[in-house]
């Protein structure tokens, strides 16, 4: 398996509507975070949901986001963050 990403990696999330039944979050595409853990590769749930055996796995990581980098009007603790669980089909490096 071919993982792309180690935790402190920054990453950016593909910014993409693709139709059908997709598990990344619509606020966090296109935005920058960090790789917070690697978690282990699992089938495709993008692809299992149309009863395929989501074949070749995909590396899962968590994705950790400033609130602030996610939302403009954001007015709580600089500091704060949310994570979110991501497919390495989604992500790009940061430049």
């Amino acid at each position: 398996m071919d993982f792309r990403f180690k935790a402190g990696d920054r990453v950016v999330v593909r910014f993409t509507n693709p139709p059908g039944h997709v598990r990344t979050p619509y606020y966090v595409r296109g935005k920058t975070g960090t790789i917070e853990r690697v978690l282990a590769a699992f089938p495709n749930p993008e692809e299992c949901a149309y009863g395929r055996n989501g074949e070749p796995k995909q590396p899962l990581y968590r994705v950790r986001f400033r609130q602030i980098d996610l939302w403009d009007d954001y007015r709580g603790h600089p500091n704060d963050c949310v994570e979110v669980e991501i497919y390495q089909h989604w992500l790009e490096p940061a430049s």
